[in-house]
């Protein structure tokens, strides 16, 4: 006898006619198939592109044109230095288990989350999940094999690769389209004319070298993001939430994930903010301006929430993170992370590279200050220190700019290349002087809303799907939005016939002729055609019959895909009716 819960059965039985619908539609399948395919890559087929474009072109509109953003499309394969810079070669990893038996790997928390009452295994250190997978004793999902004594790892997600021939300069695939932004600040600062606030945006691909893909496009090791990295004077600039102050959330923070009776809040994004639910109003704006988004492409608002970070899962640079998240098969998989990147990014790029990644902000009155200054002997520098003497008055300056008691005795110390030097204080030309200052570069600090495309993508798909009966046929259909639907309309001569061929032509060119896309099918009966048109999820379907041709006022009849409901429209116009409703300017039912 089975304990699995019927409704999360029921869930995975969706999910499994999904991934079929998706192979056979043209929605998304495993790449490399003629070789066996490879676990963590797929094709996106035309219906899926399609979507996936669409998906694209909304999140485009709304966080790039809307809120007055840039957008950029930076390479792909970066330097090493620059990871080394955001800390990826160092903190990027997932927990890893290997097998004994099979050599499988396994992602350790996923292992845990799957097979225990853990819902956020990735939180915990690496000694806590081996103590439950021992006290659980857990086994190799392929094999069966006990993990109760294997140790744990940590397994670095970068894809390397070399830039260049022969002695190549090490890269890396970049696992997240961010930093494409942030080492380009000093140029994007300049497009922005060096005023604060301003965004960002881009849309791209990512890569990461995922311990163990599955449930298809939700965890993959190719993705695309949709990132906007907006840029705050942490001091002086603030959100206006009277735009969003009203929307309604679900909210699952972490006191309530860490109490015993912890449960979601339903609330409004103004009272989260005041009663201190969310205590960081930039990230509570693009909450409140995501909400709504996500409604608009085609997520169940009844199946999405917004869960906060616990302290142990926030990525190194977060100060605070919430995910949007949308349920699938029983299960919350994270669907957006809003996050507080506070100046980590641009201090780390400013510390490793030779730029300036500060912003000079303008006091409302000149400033009289003390500043240290050096002015060192050249005389004495040059003779001692050779080729370094340039890296001695570099190090000179910052080190009076941080610590000017340094310089209160005889000799002052700096470090060169992992060596201490000992310098007389009087060959440093070191001073304090009054400055008149217009005003001081700081470094500014970054919100993030970073989006997975393909599993919004496979999110809107699984929510859209539907079966009902019609005419006494069982009917699959998928209920998407029109502003996504790959296809929103399709044209279908009744029969083969010269006639209404000529006509159905005729009128796919008009609609095509007023953005709309369109498919032309005469392949089978019309019941055929519509059941096909219905489960790739194309909102409206319009027949051309010998009515059409024959009466003196030319029209056709359009049929809805949710309702299957028919009316007849005149030609003229139709492609401006049917475009008025893909905009939500108008109804079907107001025809």
């Amino acid at each position: 006898m089975s304990n699995a819960d019927p409704a999360t059965e029921t869930a995975e039985a969706t999910s499994e006619k999904l991934v079929e619908l998706a192979k056979r539609r043209g929605y998304f399948f495993q790449s490399s198939g003629a070789y066996g395919g490879v676990g963590g890559f797929y094709t996106f087929g035309p219906q899926g592109a399609s979507l996936k474009g669409n998906v694209e072109d909304a999140w485009r509109d709304r966080f790039a044109v809307a809120e007055g953003n840039m957008e950029i499309d930076a390479p792909t394969i970066m330097p090493e230095p620059v990871f080394e810079a955001s800390g990826h070669l160092d903190t990027f990893d997932d927990m890893l288990i290997e097998c004994p038996e099979c050599e499988t790997s396994t992602r350790a928390d996923h292992l845990v989350e799957d097979n225990t009452e853990y819902e956020d295994a990735e939180s915990l250190p690496i000694p806590e999940v081996e103590e439950v997978i021992a006290e659980y004793e857990l086994v190799c999902p392929e094999c069966g094999a006990g993990l109760a004594d294997v140790a744990v790892e940590n397994f670095n997600l970068m894809f390397a690769t070399n830039i260049g021939p022969g002695d190549a300069d090490p890269g890396y695939l970049r696992p997240e389209t961010a930093q494409g932004i942030f080492v380009e600040f000093p140029r994007l600062k300049e497009y922005a004319r060096n005023q604060l606030p301003f965004g960002v945006t881009q849309i791209g691909r990512a890569y990461r070298n995922e311990i163990s893909p599955r449930r298809s496009i939700i965890r993959t090791r190719e993705f695309t993001q949709a990132e906007l990295e907006y840029f705050i004077d942490p001091e002086n600039d603030e959100p206006d939430l009277s735009s969003v102050e009203d929307v309604s959330v679900t909210l699952y923070p972490a006191s309530e994930q860490n109490s015993e009776d912890g449960d979601e809040l339903e609330t409004t994004i103004g009272e989260a903010v005041s009663e201190g639910i969310i205590s960081d109003e930039w990230v509570a704006y693009f909450l409140g301006v995501a909400k709504p988004w996500y409604d608009a492409v085609g997520v169940d608002m009844d199946r999405f929430r917004f869960r906060q970070h616990l302290s142990g899962e926030r990525a190194h640079y977060a100060a605070d993170c919430w995910d949007a998240e949308g349920e699938i098969d029983g299960n919350w998989i994270e669907l957006a992370g809003f996050a507080n990147r506070t100046d980590y990014d641009l201090s780390k790029h400013a510390e490793h590279s030779e730029d300036r990644f500060t912003v000079f902000r303008q006091y409302d009155e000149p400033q009289t200050v003390e500043r240290a200054t050096v002015d060192p002997d050249m005389s004495y520098l040059g003779p001692e220190f050779g080729g370094d003497a340039q890296a001695v008055v570099s190090a000179l300056e910052t080190l009076a700019e941080r610590d000017r008691t340094a310089f209160e005795g005889d000799t002052v110390e700096i470090d060169l290349e992992d060596e201490t030097h000992e310098l007389p204080v009087e060959k440093t030309g070191f001073a304090v002087e009054e400055q008149t200052e217009a005003g001081e570069h700081i470094l500014p600090h970054v919100i993030e809303p970073s989006f997975g495309v393909d599993r919004l993508v496979y999110t809107v798909l699984h929510h859209a799907y539907r079966e009902d009966e019609v005419a006494g046929e069982e009917r699959t259909y998928l209920e998407l939005e029109p502003e996504v639907a790959p296809m929103f309309v399709g044209v279908f001569p009744l029969q083969n016939d010269d006639d209404l061929e000529a006509q159905a032509d005729d009128i796919v060119a008009a609609l095509r002729a007023e953005g709309l896309s369109v498919t032309y099918d005469d392949s089978g009966n019309i019941g055929r055609r519509y059941r096909r048109q219905d489960e790739v999820g194309t909102p409206f379907c319009v027949t051309v019959d010998f009515e059409t041709i024959e009466n003196e006022e030319t029209t056709v009849t359009v049929r809805e895909r949710d309702s299957t409901e028919q009316k007849r429209l005149p030609v003229d116009g139709l492609a401006e009716t049917l475009a008025a409703i893909r905009e939500g300017d108008l109804e079907f039912d107001e025809l």
